[in-house]
């Protein structure tokens, strides 16, 4: 696959996840994909695993939106630097929805294989996160 695939599927993925689109995960997570985020309590492998993710945070957040700033792509890696904004709706990290709305920013790389996403380092603000939501103190 060319830079610009690799780019365009990565961009993809941020759609996808809004929208809760198993197709697309189905089609385009590798069933050994791993996710590795410091700031998770579990394992995201898989499409399953990105099932289980989107449940979590669609189970705190809606009107999610993935405002990009930044992309690089270099070989099979693609590293996107965005933002995520939602409104605090539902129960998130043991804190009932508060309506705020919340705006922090996210680093992902993504490596790529052929058409599909094989492994996803991801850097979220999860403390700027938690102190909109009032579970830390600002």
């Amino acid at each position: 696959m060319s830079i610009e695939s690799n780019t365009a599927l990565a961009l993809a993925y941020f759609p996808a996840f809004r929208d809760r689109d198993t197709q697309w995960w189905d089609a385009h997570i590798a069933p050994g994909f791993v996710r590795h985020d410091p700031g998770l309590d579990f394992a995201v492998e898989g499409p399953a695993g990105i099932r289980k993710l989107a449940e979590v945070l669609h189970g705190g957040f809606s009107d999610i939106a993935y405002p990009i700033l930044n992309v690089v792509a270099q070989d099979d890696r693609v590293l996107v630097h965005l933002r995520q904004v939602a409104t605090h709706s539902g129960e998130y990290e043991g804190r009932p929805a508060t309506g705020t709305r919340t705006d922090i920013e996210v680093m992902d790389l993504f490596r790529v294989e052929g058409d599909r996403l094989v492994e996803h380092w991801a850097l979220m603000d999860n403390l700027n996160l938690l102190k909109q939501i009032g579970a830390v103190d600002a």
